[in-house]
């Protein structure tokens, strides 16, 4: 089984991501870090992509796919694998199936979980973390003995900059002008299965493998 997972911010989805490998003994495949173990290994790919990469540029297509195609071909993914991260663009998900058509292979299933804004909002800007020991709590669903406190050590909780409601409608904003045009060249292929991510996380789980199956 193939499968593309999508989902925003805040919705949960490298929980699920975590769930779908174990029950399925599939791996999942991220585009950032198969590109940091192609640099690492020094493949001719890895090493063109590091070009890039050392001025401060983004990686073409081109080489991403080729990066994407070679791990694909590895024994692991005979029985299928998650893309993650991956496609991004619809040019990117056009390569993917030029690609994946060479192999005699394409994609089953395109999971998309979704969650809207007003509660993505109160997921990500309920985050606080202490300030000494890193640990994480959740106003909402994990918070502290004590308001602003670390449960763990005592330090200071804070929220991160980037957990704030502006930072965060903005990732929502940039997360729908991509991939919407991506779900929306995947229906064309009967492939997306929205799935609804408010819920318990096994619940939510539940949906997706009923799906899948």
């Amino acid at each position: 089984m193939n499968l593309i997972l999508l989902g925003p911010p805040g919705a949960g989805k490298g929980t699920q991501a975590k769930m779908l490998v174990e029950t399925y003994q599939i791996p999942q495949i991220s585009t950032g870090d198969i590109l940091r173990a192609a640099v690492k290994d020094g493949t001719t790919l890895g090493k063109e992509a590091r070009s890039y990469m050392d001025k401060g540029q983004l990686v073409p297509d081109s080489v991403v796919i080729g990066i994407v195609e070679e791990r694909l071909q590895q024994p692991d993914c005979k029985t299928g694998y998650m893309l993650d991260g991956f496609p991004r663009t619809v040019p990117q998900a056009e390569a993917l199936d030029g690609m994946l058509q060479n192999l005699g292979s394409e994609i089953d299933h395109v999971v998309s979980i979704e969650v809207d804004n007003e509660e993505l909002v109160k997921r990500l800007t309920g985050r606080r973390t202490c300030r000494e020991c890193g640990a994480g709590f959740h106003v909402m669903f994990d918070p502290p003995k004590q308001e602003g406190v670390c449960d763990k050590c005592g330090g200071e909780l804070y929220q991160r900059d980037d957990d704030n409601v502006e930072t965060v409608t903005s990732r929502l904003q940039v997360y729908e002008s991509q991939t919407m045009p991506l779900i929306d060249y995947y229906k064309t292929q009967g492939k997306v299965r929205p799935i609804e991510g408010v819920g318990e996380i096994k619940e939510v789980f539940n949906r997706v493998t009923q799906v899948l199956s």
